[in-house]
């Protein structure tokens, strides 16, 4: 390059930070994090950023044409709500023209990869397999300490598939000297737009290196570094090696018009915006409509209830599906339940008793302030038994790895433990649910880990006091648990407290599921939520922090408990850890421990339609037949549904069921006055909910792009994620079978999250003008809706217009609409499932 190499490097360097802004990250397999695809273009409008993702990365930004007249001729669509959204738009046709028209200009999309940049992807996914393995492999790639670039340029002259590399020199020394070789031969101004083609390509595996660069203490990426621009290296130079194209606007002009033109030639309104758009936001403000007449419109003042004192409080998830259990806990008794999001506000890294790993038990937009670790307790016998039965356990595990992978060792293993396998795999295929009694029997003679253990919270409670070798601080002191506790009380609303009062936490339960993480806790990075339950339990009982939290007005009384418990959303089982609950209480916890079973077998009996056999327990048994069955496509729906979120007192929603489509956040106007609580909530709990639905969205609209395609080809790769048959790019999102019944009908409805906030619209507003982020997400259409529903004007309904502008409705019904049935697991399952209502999946 004949520029100063030191201002070229810098201006590089910056081009790929640019260009990096529009690739999502991907989070691995063990923390599977939803996150909107298309996070990068959302300061874009939402049609425009559509546009953009199929550009960039060939995917589908709206519903095929067949998913928007199915929602029409089952009545999902309202006539009404689109005629209204056709005439705003100077649009006199008929809906069936206007699907047939959709139907026409339907086109194939993306455009072929030509051969050369095939195998440029062919190769590079090779290596970054090789270097990105997380211990998975029995034989890693070399010199992998010295980074991603110099460990390929060590390899590449023994790799048959490049071409005119015979040695190590031939190349360049540095990841900058070999960008700055292939891009010189560029005009600088072509410099982003190289770097963002090739940095969209492979966006998987690049998503996942920017990931893992953006995140705190990650030992992988310490040990093996890699780097965006070290990417790009080896990829450019790749291209160069195997002549595929370089530069993107020399060679798919054409291309992109063809990517595009399907959305634009079906966009005849007045303001530019899609058909497809059009379609879907009426489909949006249909269920809206419905949502909203469920909603009651007698509750202004929450904090004023009658005074009686519940059995219990239970706090769950948001998660849409702690909205069916806690219906079902509700309808047994005096019970009080809440949401709150479930890493129940701290911000944590947890290490497990009997655990070397740790991982962040926080969203991702929330950095971790603590470093907690469990450890045993003053009843040392759990402890024991545990270490007892887990090194067993892991002494076989080891072995027979060992064995599989000894190249010499391998064949006598087949010959000798061949029919064992063999035994155990039929027995797990053929009849899973004896394997579950016999997995439940186990559970029941080896200690669960907080039996065994308990999370060291008190910052005393380290001996290092505090950092050691750790970048942060070990346990808290006390103000910090205190601002915990009384932040927890106050988004909740909470004035009063039960006798005993659970914090739920929540994870799933699969069997050979590489997605078993994107059932678990959204809130906690993918990760069960009862470590920050027990966390956030242990201070609330902590008595100084009582006595802190009464100056703080807080009062809670001295015969309130508080344990911790998990929802285990595949079987709907509530595991309380009842280890801090005193005798006085024990009669209480009996009770609670029978209706909450009494719950369980109501969610479950909703949940696969099991209740009409007569057998109450019939429900029960299903789930945790699918929990156990390795064959199982779907264990659960998971977040699959997803429409709406509610921030308000549970009176709001408490006679309506909401088919757990709805995240729920408790929230009680009359004790923010300040607004800080709902501001709190805004900036957090909706910002992540936007990120869950919007995967959900795109992974339902364009499976082979935002998702991650058939769990049956799928190929589980470097504990880091899946590949779709044997290389490849890294798939990104959700598989087909959490999201669709079969080829041609979702389960989940792609509708973007419609809000709906109990709260005077003017401190919404406020909130609004303060923070430009969450306003973008509304004013550019990533979040469909925002209704204000204001106590201080008679429950009337404000729906937002967009530049903080707000569209008066008309007051809300006192009466629901009728309930409607949705179909269930067992139903979906089936061949022939039952013909689904207007409001159905």
């Amino acid at each position: 390059m004949t520029r100063n190499g030191t201002d070229d490097r810098r201006r590089i360097e910056e081009r790929i930070d640019r260009a990096a802004e529009r690739i999502g990250s991907v989070w691995p397999l063990h923390s599977f994090v939803t996150a909107n695809p298309l996070s990068g273009f959302e300061d874009e409008p939402f049609h425009q950023a559509v546009a953009e993702g199929e550009r960039l990365f060939g995917g589908r930004g709206y519903p095929h044409p067949s998913v928007f007249r199915r929602a029409w001729e089952t009545g999902r669509i309202d006539p009404d709500a689109l005629q209204a959204e056709l005439e705003a738009r100077g649009i006199d046709r008929e809906p069936e023209t206007l699907l047939d028209e959709m139907a026409e200009t339907e086109a194939e999309r993306g455009s072929e990869t030509d051969d050369t940049t095939a195998a440029v992807d062919r190769v590079l996914t090779k290596w970054l397999a090789a270097f990105l393995d997380q211990g998975q492999s029995k034989w890693p790639m070399p010199n992998r300490k010295a980074g991603f670039y110099a460990a390929w340029r060590e390899m590449a002259p023994h790799d048959g598939d490049v071409s005119g590399c015979d040695d190590s020199d031939d190349l360049p020394e540095t990841a900058t000297e070999a960008l700055e070789a292939v891009l010189g031969d560029f005009p600088e101004g072509r410099w982003e737009d190289v770097v963002e083609h090739h940095l969209a390509a492979l966006p998987g595996w690049s998503g996942f290196i920017k990931q893992r660069t953006d995140a705190d203490a990650n030992a992988w990426q310490e040990q093996y570094p890699i780097t965006l621009p070290e990417y790009l290296a080896v990829r450019l130079t790749l291209a160069d090696l195997l002549d595929a194209p370089i530069d993107p606007g020399a060679v798919d002009d054409g291309d992109e018009a063809r990517t595009t033109a399907s959305a634009d030639d079906v966009s005849d309104a007045d303001d530019g915006i899609p058909l497809p758009e059009i379609w879907l936001t009426a489909w949006e403000r249909s269920y809206r409509e419905r949502l909203l007449e469920g909603i009651d419109d007698s509750v202004t003042d929450p904090s004023d209830d009658n005074g009686e004192r519940p059995a219990a409080q239970l706090v769950f998830c948001i998660d849409t599906r702690s909205e069916v259990i806690r219906r079902h806990i509700e309808a047994q008794g005096p019970y009080d339940t809440h949401g709150y999001a479930g890493f129940f506000g701290v911000p944590m890294r947890h290490r497990e008793y009997d655990s070397h790993a740790e991982s962040d038990a926080c969203p991702p937009i929330v950095d971790p302030q603590h470093r907690v670790v469990d450890r045993p307790g003053e009843e040392a016998e759990a402890a024991t038994a545990r270490d007892r039965w887990t090194g067993v356990a892991n002494a076989a595990r080891k072995h027979f790895t060992t064995l599989k992978n000894n190249v010499v060792a391998a064949f006598t293993f087949v010959e000798g433990a061949g029919s064992a396998y063999g035994s155990a795999m039929a027995a797990r295929t053929l009849s899973p649910s004896a394997i579950a009694k016999l997995e439940r029997a186990v559970e029941e003679r080896v200690p669960n880990y907080h039996e065994a253990a308990s999370p060291a919270v008190d910052y005393d409670a380290y001996d290092d006091h505090g950092h050691a070798d750790h970048d942060l601080p070990q346990g808290m002191t006390l103000e910090e648990k205190v601002e915990y506790a009384a932040t927890a009380f106050e988004l909740m609303g909470w004035t009063a407290f039960a006798r005993l009062v659970v914090f739920a936490g929540h994870a799933s339960e699969t069997t050979n599921n590489p997605f078993d993480s994107s059932l678990d806790c959204g809130a906690c990075a993918g990760n069960p939520g009862g470590p920050n339950a027990r966390v956030l339990a242990e201070i609330c009982n902590d008595e100084d922090v009582r006595a802190e939290l009464r100056e703080r007005g807080i009062d809670v009384p001295e015969d309130t408990v508080f344990l911790a418990g998990e929802h285990n959303t595949t079987t709907d089982e509530i595991e309380l850890f009842d280890d801090p609950v005193p005798e006085s209480h024990h009669e209480d916890l009996a009770s609670l421990r029978e209706d909450l079973e009494r719950a369980r077998a109501g969610a479950t009996a909703e949940r696969t339609d099991d209740a009409t056999g007569g057998d109450p327990d019939a429900g029960v048994a299903a789930v945790e037949r699918k929990a156990a069955d390795w064959a199982e496509a779907r264990p659960e729906w998971g977040l699959a549904g997803n429409a709406s979120f509610v921030i308000g007192p549970r009176e709001l929603t408490a006679d309506r069921n909401l088919d757990g489509r709805a995240f729920l956040h408790s929230y009680d106007w009359t004790t923010d006055p300040e607004g800080e609580a709902l501001e709190a909530i805004f900036t957090g709990p909706l910002v992540v909910t936007q990120w869950i639905n919007n995967q959900y969205y795109f992974a339902t609209v364009d499976n082979a792009v935002y998702g991650s395609g058939s769990k049956i080809t799928q190929n589980p790769i470097g504990n880091v994620g899946v590949l779709q048959g044997n290389g490849g790019d890294l798939m990104t999102g959700l598989p087909l079978q959490s999201l669709k019944v079969d080829d041609d009908r979702p389960y989940h409805q792609p509708l973007r999250l419609t809000a709906v906030i109990h709260a005077p619209v003017d401190r919404v507003t406020e909130i609004l003008r303060e923070h430009e982020d969450v306003r973008t997400l509304l004013d550019n259409g990533w979040i469909g809706d925002l209704t204000v529903v204001d106590p201080e004007q008679d429950n009337t309904a404000f729906q937002y217009a967009g530049d903080l502008e707000w569209a008066a409705d008309v007051e809300l019904e006192a009466e629901a609409t009728p309930e409607v049935e949705y179909e269930t697991e067992s139903e979906v399952e089936s061949e022939t499932p039952t013909p689904q209502t207007a409001d159905d999946d």
